[in-house]
């Protein structure tokens, strides 16, 4: 069995985290993924307090373990979300997209265990400094907002930077990413893509089929003009925003309004045409939906066959 420092932090059978991705992670996969011995993340997303403690409450409904919440600092009702997190008494917060410093004394006050992700060096020796309790740090290979730096060289680099627990996000999908991840310094991983197909995931069943259709070329990364690039699945609306995003006579505040709304077309309704179908690269290494439960277990046998199989090649 494997066991690293992250499971005494939270109290979790498994090293393993579900990424807070926004219209997809609620209360139905953040409690099954807690319930199958990891930490399952509600995305407070770009939505108000009411939604967040609904969710919260929802989860605890379904489940009696720890379970956390992300909130993204660039949703304008962050400083609500952050509140209720203290309010609801919740475990844990992650953090992504801005800085968290502001929030850090109340949540550690309230003794809130605080993980940021980072894509940076920079970032991870900041939220250090600001009293994270551990850290994220993700890879570019990931779905959703993505960095510049891959996951194989940003997480040796943070581990290198602070002596905070580290876990690696970005291009995990099975047991040998996360052995690797280990290899790396970390103490846990991040998974997004993959429990996407969970069966107790909610998104629309057009999603899941990109997802199990793709390619490892399935993926591309918009955005970067706006400072804010995302890796989604290849559809006519990527393949439209990425010409739009080179086209001189748009302006930005077109762009950001040609992608407004397109992730819920894609998570809710399952739109082929208009929706953002956000996904990482390892989407083509996917290719069942399957329990939570099935998932973690599968995962982490394989990672621990891997680890006790690592030494083969030393002499």
């Amino acid at each position: 069995m494997i066991k690293t420092p992250i499971c005494d932090l939270i109290a979790i059978k498994y090293p393993i985290f579900q990424g807070g991705m926004a219209w997809i992670s609620d209360a139905n996969l953040a409690a099954a993924v807690s319930n199958s011995g990891g930490l399952g993340i509600i995305s407070a997303m770009n939505a108000d307090a009411d939604y967040l403690r609904t969710q919260i409450h929802k989860a605890r409904e379904l489940t009696n373990k720890p379970f956390g919440v992300n909130i993204m600092l660039m949703s304008p009702f962050a400083a609500e979300v952050a509140q209720v997190v203290v309010d609801e008494k919740v475990s844990v917060v992650t953090t992504g997209a801005g800085n968290p410093s502001k929030y850090m004394d109340m949540w550690k006050a309230a003794g809130v265990i605080v993980i940021p992700l980072v894509a940076s060096v920079a970032m991870a020796k900041l939220v250090s400094r600001a009293g994270a309790s551990a850290i994220i740090a993700e890879g570019g290979e990931s779905g959703g907002h993505v960095g510049d730096l891959t996951t194989m060289a940003l997480v040796p680099q943070v581990c290198d930077a602070t002596d905070l627990p580290i876990i690696a996000a970005g291009g995990i999908a099975d047991g040998r990413g996360v052995a690797a991840a280990f290899m790396l310094g970390a103490q846990g991983v991040q998974l997004g893509t993959r429990f996407l197909v969970a069966e107790e995931c909610t998104v629309h069943p057009n999603y899941k089929s990109k997802i199990l259709k793709a390619t490892d070329i399935s993926t591309i990364a918009t955005g970067k003009r706006l400072g804010h690039p995302v890796r989604s699945i290849k559809t006519p609306f990527a393949k439209e925003y990425q010409k739009a995003e080179y086209d001189s006579s748009i302006s930005d505040a077109q762009l950001e309004e040609l992608g407004a709304g397109a992730l819920r077309l894609a998570a809710v309704e399952g739109d082929n045409e208009k929706g953002c179908f956000l996904a990482g690269q390892v989407s083509g290494m996917i290719k069942k939906e399957q329990p939570a439960a099935e998932m973690i277990s599968e995962i982490f046998e394989e990672a621990e066959l891997i680890l006790r199989s690592a030494n083969k090649w030393v002499k």
